[in-house]
């Protein structure tokens, strides 16, 4: 009855009030601080997902075959600039093979390109002494930069700048061989069919620049031309290169004796008597490739002109005709290179 007593008059004892108070002392030690805590500004801390966003994640390249290897490039008068060798051949692939081109043809591409730098540079040019390469197309190869690229390809920019550099990362380090040694890795725009033997361009039998079918053609841009040479100014740029030429009576009796090569394109023909390479009419009246037919009359010297480029190597248009049948990028470069290798290359210091 003492307890009972005790109880309804709110009591308990000091026994009793001591373990009251313990309890409020915890209830406010697990509640009360973490509010106090955030109420100083101090913010909750992240749960993990598990996932990082796309943008967030870090990415550290490792060291590649390609970045290990320095080329020097003269971009201007005077200006070189040194770049690793994948930098250099994001924008020699960028500059010389569209973009939209399938995968397998812009690796094919990248390994030309690549070969034909490692060839560069074991050797130097008197046209470039401070430097391995240059931009100008007449020497060496064509190059444009990530920024220049970005304009032209305009909503395609970023799938583009992507797409080449996977072609070059997936080709790392990789050369056309012939005999353990980079080759003469020439390529140009479209065959007429067939690509060129070597010898037939420049007198010099190479063995892995062999003429073979080419398989491009109506897909193509421009692959089939028209120049049209007005009489007088056609007399006049002849006589100038060939004096000995005779050009008097009727225009359509000035051209005779045309001889194919092995390509299709023109071998020699003969003008006003004088027997005139294919190659040199082309250089002579700008025709996009030595693959012409000639026809001339009173008015006009007309040239109707087959595919784009000197025909010798690898045909670009070809090999992307080839990368849609299914042919990965080592069956297209030993395709258009006769008997060669495609193996990791690594240059000498």
């Amino acid at each position: 009855m003492a307890v009972k007593k005790n109880l309804q008059k709110g009591g308990g004892g000091p026994r009793m009030r001591q373990v009251v108070a313990a309890a409020l002392a915890l209830l406010l030690t697990l509640f009360l601080l973490p509010l106090l805590l955030l109420g100083e500004g101090e913010a909750p801390e992240e749960i993990p997902t598990g996932t990082l966003p796309i943008d967030r994640t870090v990415v550290t390249p490792g060291v590649t075959a390609d970045s290990r290897v320095s080329v020097k490039v003269q971009v201007g008068e005077g200006e070189v600039l040194t770049l690793s060798m994948d930098k250099y051949l994001w924008r020699v692939v960028a500059a010389e093979m569209p973009a939209s081109f399938e995968p397998e043809a812009l690796k094919a591409q990248t390994v030309a390109a690549r070969t034909y730098t490692l060839s560069k540079l074991a050797r130097t040019s008197e046209k470039h002494p401070d430097a391995d390469v240059c931009t100008d197309i007449t020497c060496c190869q064509a190059y444009i930069t990530p920024e220049e690229a970005a304009v032209n390809w305009g909503d395609n920019a970023r799938a583009y700048t992507d797409k080449i550099a996977a072609a070059v990362a997936d080709t790392d380090g990789l050369a056309a061989l012939w005999q353990g040694q980079p080759i003469q890795a020439l390529f140009f725009s479209s065959a007429a069919g067939k690509t060129v033997d070597a010898v037939e361009v420049w007198g010099n039998s190479v063995p892995y620049l062999t003429s073979v079918d080419s398989p491009e053609g109506e897909e193509v841009p421009n692959y089939h031309t028209t120049v049209t040479v007005p009489v007088e100014e056609f007399r006049a740029k002849l006589l100038e290169q060939y004096p000995d030429a005779d050009l008097s009576g009727e225009p359509s009796g000035w051209v005779a004796n045309l001889t194919n090569r092995s390509g299709g394109g023109v071998e020699s023909v003969d003008v006003g008597g004088v027997t005139v390479a294919g190659t040199a009419l082309r250089t002579l009246f700008g025709l996009r490739s030595a693959s012409f037919t000639v026809t001339a009359d009173a008015a006009n010297v007309t040239f109707s002109v087959t595919g784009y480029g000197h025909g010798v190597g690898m045909s670009q248009y070809g090999a992307n005709a080839l990368a849609r049948e299914g042919k990965s990028f080592e069956e297209i470069l030993k395709w258009y290179y006769t008997g060669i290798d495609v193996a990791p290359y690594t240059p000498e210091e």
